[in-house]
């Protein structure tokens, strides 16, 4: 009787996007570490996100990005005139989805919902704006290292 390893079950389509998984990953890390990004560790996180989602990368990429840019521009604005509580968070939250909605960009909803929370929850020591900006740059750059490497190196498509 053969012995089935750890490994039996896995194909060489989930190795390889794993590695390029791990490749885009790494890449985001290392250019938001060599521009001394504060939070680097968003960018990896926000690649990670793009590169092994279901919806397509293009749109997901989108919809994080203009998410991210309401709920870090909405947090830092409550931020800086409300001190934070429930209500206030609440709030933001409420305005992040209509806000949204009235884009017309629902998708990016959950982002700015995300965003804000990070902005508003996570007590800091710097002004908000600057959390804000920061946030928004770290994930800018990990949505912008996904989409190079998903259009450089596609997911292997199934077959029917």
């Amino acid at each position: 009787m053969a012995s089935r390893g750890i490994l039996s079950g896995v194909s060489w389509d989930s190795v390889l996007d794993s590695v390029r998984t791990a490749f885009a990953a790494v890449a985001a890390l290392w250019l938001a570490r060599l521009w001394k990004m504060p939070e680097y560790y968003w960018a990896p996180i926000s690649t990670i996100v793009i590169v092994q989602s279901t919806i397509p990368p293009l749109t997901l990429g989108w919809q994080r990005f203009v998410g991210t840019a309401l709920g870090a521009v909405l947090g830092a604005a409550l931020a800086t005139f409300f001190r934070p509580s429930a209500v206030v968070y609440a709030v933001g939250i409420l305005v992040c989805g209509l806000l949204a909605w009235i884009l017309r960009v629902g998708g990016a909803y959950r982002f700015a919902g995300i965003t804000l929370s990070i902005i508003l929850l996570i007590p800091r020591t710097r002004a908000p704006w600057l959390i804000g900006w920061h946030r928004f740059l770290e994930v800018s750059l990990g949505i912008a290292v996904a989409l190079v490497v998903t259009t450089a190196w596609p997911r292997a498509k199934k077959a029917a």
